[in-house]
């Protein structure tokens, strides 16, 4: 996650740079048989590490994984990557290692 700290932008507001995991294409079941990313499916959520920050975001930090609804981002182009750009009221989840202070993880 080095080259993200030297990104060119600056989050304003509630927003967050993000990540997206690569899970674009077919994926596997449980039992090992493969789907293919053509199969109806009902609405799947996705998940991205957090790369950047704005001033007023109190619950996600640089970092964490975070669910989001894919149908309902935007992209950006910073540095020949792709990111996405989210409100932190658009996060269904948070899916944090510090549990340290008493609280699951999970912001919903």
């Amino acid at each position: 996650m080095a080259e993200e700290h030297n990104l060119p932008i600056r989050m304003l507001h509630d927003r967050l740079l993000v990540k997206a995991d690569g899970e674009g294409g077919e994926r596997r079941s449980g039992g090992g048989i493969v789907i293919p990313a053509t199969a109806a499916m009902g609405k799947r959520l996705a998940w991205a590490e957090v790369v950047a920050v704005g001033q007023h975001v109190r619950q996600v930090q640089l970092g964490d994984r975070v669910l989001y609804d894919p149908d309902e981002k935007a992209e950006v182009e910073l540095q020949s990557r792709t990111y996405i750009l989210l409100r932190e009221r658009d996060l269904h989840a948070v899916a944090a290692q510090r549990v340290d202070d008493g609280s699951t993880g999970l912001y919903l």
